[in-house]
Formats: structure tokens, C-alpha cells, sequence
């Protein structure tokens, strides 16, 4: 049973305890391919910064980009030990996050995301379109604008401190999910599916590698 389970959520390898921060660092390609198709505003809040895989290029950018963690890893201009879960407001003049949330609790995160912010980017499984989450409670198909599926897949993203074999290929299938507070009041179309090849685009000279 574990394995079957660890098979259709795609955790083939790492099981919660080994996992522990679940800190998947964000490959450059993936925010590259999401500044090439979305226009991402001025002020951004990171949430779940790590050691700056997201902020160091949307900051290349010449944008603010406020970032927080729950662990201090040592990222310059950023606020550890910040539980994003338990924060109330968003930080003053941010109106997107933009992140790659704990796998863990990613639901959490774009729950609490769409309390604070009017825009969220999330990098999530593509299985994360499954389940009740878009029907009940928290209902996010009243927010999904966008999906932008990888084709080809994202390479792999390994765990930190990950001295195993390493893949140059995900087994996973990735997206950016592009939320906006309500879209459905003012659009009744529902979510756009997009696929993104990150081969081809985000080929940015100022984001550095």
C-alpha cells in the first residue's frame, strides 16, 4: 500500500520524516519560463524563500521581492523563522506571491495565499488539480485563471542535502498555478490550460544562472 500510494502522488522516493523542510529548490528554467508568459508585478512576497532559488532571479529583475522562511537559511534581505501559515497581512504594497510551496502543505499555503494577496503564482504538482479541494470548503477553482503545464518536464529537483543519484529529468509533472482573488465573479470561462516548454522560452540575459 505505501508504495502504490507513493506512486500516485508522485513521492516515489522520500517519505514525510525524510523529507523534513521539504526543500526542493526551484530550478532557474521554471521562474525564466514563468516571467516569459506572465506579467508579474512590482512588489512580490516569497513566502517560502529558502535560500533564494525564486527571489535571486525575480530580483535580477529589478523587482522587490520581500522574502520569508520558516528556517533561516542564511538568504540576504530576508526574514527567517517567519510561519507563513500563522501570518496575518501580507507585507505593505505586496500584491502577489509568487512560490514553490512545501509539498507538504501546499494546500495550506494557497489557501493562506489567497487570504493575503490578490495575485498568487504556485509551482505545484500537476496532481494537485485532483481532489476535493476544488468542490468544498476551500473551492480554488473560484480563483484558478491559469495553468501552465511543463512539456517537457522540469529537470529534477532534488532534495537539499541529497547525496543519492542524481536525475537530470523530474518523474514528476510540474505547473505554475496562476491564481486571482474571485476570477470566476468576473469571468465565467473558467481556468485556461496552457503548456510551457522551458526549453524554448524564459532565455532572460539579466536572470543569472
Amino acid at each position: 500500500m505505501t508504495q502504490l500510494l507513493a506512486m500516485n502522488t508522485g513521492n516515489r522516493t522520500h517519505s514525510p520524516t525524510q523529507r523534513g523542510d521539504d526543500l526542493y529548490e526551484t530550478p532557474l528554467v521554471a521562474v525564466r519560463a514563468l516571467l516569459a508568459v506572465e506579467s508579474l508585478p512590482q512588489v512580490i512576497w516569497e513566502p517560502a524563500a529558502g535560500p533564494g532559488a525564486i527571489v535571486r532571479p525575480l530580483r535580477a529583475t529589478g523587482r522587490t521581492v520581500i522574502a520569508t522562511d520558516l528556517v533561516d537559511y542564511g538568504l540576504e534581505d530576508s526574514t527567517p523563522r517567519v510561519d507563513f501559515r500563522m501570518e496575518q497581512r501580507a507585507p505593505e504594497g505586496c500584491s502577489a506571491i509568487v512560490t514553490n510551496p512545501p509539498f507538504k502543505h501546499a494546500e495550506e499555503f494557497v489557501a493562506k495565499a489567497l487570504d493575503l494577496c490578490p495575485e498568487v503564482y504556485m509551482l505545484l504538482r500537476v496532481a494537485f488539480l485532483e481532489g476535493l479541494r476544488w468542490e468544498e470548503d476551500r473551492d480554488f477553482g473560484e480563483h484558478l485563471a491559469r495553468v501552465w503545464v511543463f512539456a517537457p518536464r522540469l529537470p529534477m529537483m532534488h532534495r537539499a542535502g541529497w547525496d543519492g543519484p542524481v536525475n537530470s529529468n523530474s518523474g514528476m509533472a510540474f505547473a505554475w498555478f496562476v491564481f486571482h482573488r474571485n476570477i470566476r465573479k468576473m469571468s465565467r470561462t473558467g481556468a485556461q490550460v496552457h503548456w510551457i516548454n522551458w526549453r524554448k522560452v524564459g532565455k532572460f540575459d539579466e536572470v543569472p544562472a
